[in-house]
């Protein structure tokens, strides 16, 4: 039987950027994957880079990183976070990537001598590799970064006009993304930005067929159906997303408007009804307000620009909903505690209170990094739950060699090459590497957990795979000591030369990970690790002053109602468990 072919939507935004493209195409593939397809995403990024890699996440946010070891768009992480598909290095191309790959075929002759141009060269290699991703899915989405009118957007929306040509009507759909802007002191709604935007679209060959509308507040039919005369779109495929109080509303949000089903028509494929619970139940979960607030310190240098933690937020978000509690995230940079004390910085950035647990992302050089060791100090010695990722791990390291393990110059050899003190060192495989870009041990690895460790009772299971972005490891010559300090390694790669994972038994919750594991976090299925991490922020929270109110409220409660009170370490378990 002969496969039916790929079908294609083609997600292109105008008016403003950071205008939702990404989240907008994770909500279309969540959408068609509960109606039963095999559904797949790409990101079509126009920056020169080859990949964001190297980019300054100032600039870019953060870098997602896929199993094969692909450094994508932080959209890829927004497409797993909703789809069930796992994306790779396929999913996500830069005009950097399209153009290294063509001059290196002109450079062996695959051209025969001819002029290399944009139009066919360029546009056939952006349109060969989005086929190459969207083989064997009934759905493929694409994602065209950037803003209509950009010039350096142009190949790409040439390519993605040839493609209909390419695969016919009938299997492609174009949808337009843009801002109806709310003009306070008009008050009213403007549909300016959006014509001329469909303008501009159609100017380049490609006409949508639907247009997500953005917007502060939703919008009146009136209004949809003046954007429907003026930008020739029928009334039923304007689709307003206004905002919502979380991301994971947005499925519904769509779905009630219609979304899905004017797709599965445009693209005449017949579907299931869509199985939406899971969705309602995370959004009903996250808009929630009697749930307690579990406060986390999110320990970094980077904190002005949070997306360069947009998994790391997300992942404490769905083990909240898992919780059963709301996760508020107190950004800390951490060269302010350099100057001051750990706690007084934590406390100023948490309006005087002090948070129920401390968390310290991966990051890369020097600068901040004596802030963070006085942080993951504090959180040691204070019994308050820490969880170090990638670099957190390492920082945790250096602070118990300093403190605990007699290493009192420990360091990293990062922070300083010429130490004969680095219980952090560079990977022997990364010595010799000089081109920055791609070089790290990045993508999926397994991990072996230590048996009787807390690791392995979170995971359940003795061998893991987690994703991985680092040059920089434990140094094995400081680790017998560390050991001997009391320092548990309790997970390493299955030959026992790299630490994976470190941990502290005397503590209520101490854990570093060389790994990413928020890479591989969802709403539907937190990961375990963070999972454990929110429930036992949660239960700090609770045996404090936190418990004290919470058996005071239930004891009211109940006498209010004329049953027994509940004890105190009841109480605490009904809240962390959501009973």
């Amino acid at each position: 039987m002969e496969s039916r072919p790929t079908k294609y939507i083609f997600i292109t935004g105008g008016v403003v950027s950071s205008i939702g493209k990404g989240l907008t195409t994770a909500c279309i593939g969540a959408l068609l994957e509960a109606r039963g397809l095999k559904a797949t995403a790409v990101k079509l990024d126009p920056y020169i880079n080859v990949d964001p890699g190297t980019m300054s996440p100032f600039q870019h946010g953060e870098v997602f990183v896929t199993d094969d070891g692909g450094e994508t768009d932080l959209d890829l992480g927004h497409y797993e976070r909703f789809m069930g598909t796992r994306m790779s290095k396929l999913n996500n191309f830069t005009s950097g990537k399209v153009y290294e790959t063509v001059i290196a075929n002109e450079r062996r002759g695959d051209y025969l001598g001819g002029t290399v141009q944009v139009i066919p060269h360029i546009t056939d290699e952006i349109k060969r590799r989005i086929k190459l991703a969207a083989e064997g899915f009934d759905i493929c989405l694409v994602e065209v970064g950037g803003t209509v009118g950009d010039i350096e957007s142009l190949p790409f929306l040439e390519a993605i006009r040839q493609m209909r040509a390419d695969v016919g009507a009938q299997n492609t759909v174009y949808v337009h993304v843009t801002l109806v802007p709310h003009i306070a002191t008009a008050h009213e709604f403007k549909t300016k930005p959006t014509q001329h935007s469909i303008k501009e679209i159609t100017g380049y060959g490609i006409v949508p067929s639907i247009i997500i509308c953005r917007s502060e507040k939703p919008l009146d039919e009136k209004l949809k159906n003046k954007i429907s005369l003026f930008c020739n779109v029928s009334q039923n495929c304007v689709i307003n997303a206004p905002d919502v109080k979380t991301i994971y509303e947005l499925p519904m949000v769509l779905h009630t408007e219609g979304l899905d089903q004017r797709i599965a028509e445009l693209l005449n494929i017949w579907t299931g009804a869509p199985k939406l619970d899971a969705w309602s139940r995370i959004a009903t979960s996250l808009t929630d307000k009697n749930r307690e607030t579990v406060t986390i310190a999110m320990v970094g240098k980077y904190v002005d620009l949070t997306e360069s933690y947009k998994s790391l937020s997300e992942a404490l978000i769905h083990s909240g909903v898992a919780n059963n509690c709301k996760i508020k995230i107190v950004y800390v940079d951490s060269e302010a505690i350099e100057s001051n004390d750990a706690e007084q910085t934590i406390r100023a950035a948490n309006n005087g209170a002090m948070v129920d647990a401390i968390l310290i992302p991966g990051g890369f050089g020097v600068r901040g990094s004596e802030g963070k060791i006085a942080a993951a100090r504090y959180a040691r010695e204070k019994k308050v739950p820490f969880f170090g990722i990638c670099l957190g791990l390492q920082i945790a390291t250096i602070e118990y060699a300093r403190n605990i393990g007699g290493i009192t110059d420990a360091t990293s050899r990062e922070f300083t090459p010429e130490s004969s003190c680095a219980v952090i060192d560079i990977m022997e495989s990364q010595k010799s590497v000089e081109q920055k870009g791609g070089s790290m041990r990045l993508g999926a690895y397994p991990c072996a957990l230590k048996d009787g460790s807390k690791a392995r009772e979170i995971y359940g299971k003795a061998l893991i795979s987690e994703r991985h972005r680092h040059r920089f490891e434990v140094n094995n010559e400081f680790r017998a000591k560390l050991e001997a300090a009391g320092l548990i390694f309790s997970g390493t790669s299955p030959d026992d030369t790299l630490a994976e994972m470190i941990e502290l038994r005397d503590h209520p919750w101490f854990i570093g990970v060389q790994f990413h594991p928020e890479f591989q976090s969802n709403p539907r299925t937190p990961h375990p690790l963070f999972k454990s991490f929110v429930a036992a922020a949660l239960a700090s929270r609770l045996s404090d002053e936190g418990l004290t109110k919470k058996v005071e409220k239930h004891t009211s409660t109940q006498k209010a109602k004329g049953t027994a009170p509940l004890s105190s370490d009841k109480a605490a378990t009904e809240a962390t468990t959501g009973n």
